[in-house]
């Protein structure tokens, strides 16, 4: 079987998309599909290339069981276009940046929202905590655990047919 593969995206790979892909590797370790569900984060711009995540985002996910141990990176259009089945965006910004950086319109049906994956938050992007108190980084993993578990039951789904 094809491993499936998830890159989370936002804007600087410190906040939102480093914990979407920690939540998603604690679900995807609970449902034991570790050798099928691949991973990853990035941002759009590379200001915090090589950083870890945020240690706000990193003390609140840890208090809810979630380790963020990737470095930031940027996204790397010839690399990550081909080699991820779901390339999942933050908010409009984001989905419009990496939108437009499919110049030929090849990968358009793999770029989603996070937003149309949840189903407890009617929202339409995920908000960037970065300049919220605690309260911002509480929503911002409420709606990732709502996200990242509807869209991993989505793949589930693809992987049982």
């Amino acid at each position: 079987m094809t491993k499936k593969k998830i890159l989370f995206v936002c804007l600087g790979n410190i906040c939102r998309s480093p914990a979407a892909e920690g939540i998603m590797k604690k679900f995807v370790a609970q449902n034991n599909l570790d050798n099928i569900i691949e991973v990853d984060s990035a941002g759009t711009m590379g200001y915090h290339t090589g950083e870890g995540a945020d240690p706000r985002m990193k003390r609140h996910a840890k208090n809810r069981g979630y380790d963020l141990t990737s470095a930031a990176r940027r996204f790397d259009p010839k690399k990550d276009f081909p080699n991820f089945d779901y390339i999942v965006t933050m908010d409009d910004q984001n989905f419009a940046d990496i939108n437009s950086l499919d110049n030929e319109k090849k990968f358009h049906n793999k770029i989603f929202k996070m937003a149309s994956f949840c189903k407890n938050h009617d929202i339409a992007e995920v908000p960037d905590p970065y300049y919220e108190g605690s309260e911002g980084f509480e929503y911002v993993l409420d709606i990732l655990e709502d996200g990242c578990g509807n869209l991993l039951n989505k793949i589930k789904n693809e992987i049982d047919k």
